[in-house]
């Protein structure tokens, strides 16, 4: 069994002044009570912690063994304390944060930035992973909150969402596109279910999973033999060779955004709207958040509101209500 703590803290200030007056006046008690603290601590573990001189005490090996041991703990409450506190008071410390791994490589990182300019005492340590994982993480409480996508062609959660709160935040555009070379070279006008389905495509998932689900979406029909000449789970290798005209791929609209505006990438437009994956942001139902996590996501909904981000997020269904 452990010691009794309190003893431990005896002891700590005891082996600090070497004195047991001197830690009767820190810890403003008797100094009979810090004797009988120390011997019963030493009947706890059978073991003499001190020799006791005349007027003074002398650690043995065994105390000194124990003061290793309990100091570091006793030094991290003293920084640790008044941090935990300080944190009810203004934003510090670790926000714990899951994100998508394109979503949160691309807008993430400068984001953190800009809020630390105004609360430099804040760190972050950002995870990003699957739906599936950052759930998990947050319900096992090592995420203080995460922001979740749900694609059409991801599996449904195996997690009992009603411990989860979710609010949606971002709905995200998902495209078919390729490159103007590809496009004007293999499709032209000629955006049919026929044409499209003969061509070639680069897939970020297994077995085309995300060109299937396109088609079905836009066409209500699938088509299970595609021509797949790669397949790579990344969305950034994916851009890359749509930009290198290997054929189609399936990608958010944001992260080409600069490439569709400038006519370097072509989205493949059918009609029908684009394919939406929404990100919500996720935290425990019961959870109260701290002043910290309430300040940051005040400062991230209100930098989604406040800049161009939103507007990369629905770029060809805004063209299409312009033509």
């Amino acid at each position: 069994m452990l010691p009794d703590f309190n003893r431990l803290k005896v002891f700590f200030h005891v082996f600090s002044n070497q004195s047991i007056v001197a830690a009767a006046a820190e810890l403003n008690i008797t100094q009979s009570a810090i004797s009988q603290s120390i011997h019963k601590l030493e009947a706890e573990i059978d073991t003499p912690l001190f020799t006791r001189l005349h007027k003074r005490l002398v650690p043995t090996l065994a105390g000194t063994r124990l003061f290793a041991i309990v100091e570091p703990f006793v030094k991290e409450l003293e920084i640790g304390i008044p941090a935990i506190k300080r944190a009810r008071e203004e934003p510090h410390g670790l926000l714990r944060i899951g994100a998508p791994v394109e979503f949160g490589k691309q807008y993430f990182p400068l984001i953190f930035a800009q809020f630390r300019e105004q609360h430099p005492e804040v760190i972050f340590d950002l995870k990003l992973d699957s739906p599936d994982v950052l759930l998990s993480l947050t319900g096992e409480g090592e995420l203080d909150f995460a922001f979740v996508d749900v694609f059409l062609t991801q599996e449904k959660f195996r997690d009992d969402m009603g411990i989860y709160s979710m609010e949606p935040l971002i709905d995200e555009e998902v495209i078919m596109a390729c490159s103007r070379e590809y496009h004007d070279k293999h499709i032209g006008h000629d955006h049919s279910f026929d044409n499209l389905r003969s061509k070639a495509f680069i897939s970020c998932q297994t077995h085309g999973l995300d060109l299937k689900k396109w088609f079905k979406h836009h066409f209500e029909r699938s088509e299970k033999n595609l021509n797949i000449i790669l397949s790579v789970d990344n969305h950034h290798a994916v851009i890359s060779a749509l930009k290198s005209s290997m054929g189609l791929g399936v990608v958010a609209s944001h992260l080409v955004w600069d490439g569709i505006q400038s006519g370097r990438i072509v989205p493949i437009t059918t009609g029908q709207n684009e394919v939406i994956n929404r990100i919500s942001l996720v935290q425990l139902q019961e959870k109260v958040p701290n002043l910290t996590e309430k300040s940051f996501l005040a400062f991230f909904k209100n930098r989604l509101v406040n800049t161009e981000i939103l507007k990369h997020f629905s770029y060809t269904t805004r063209q299409k209500r312009s033509e």
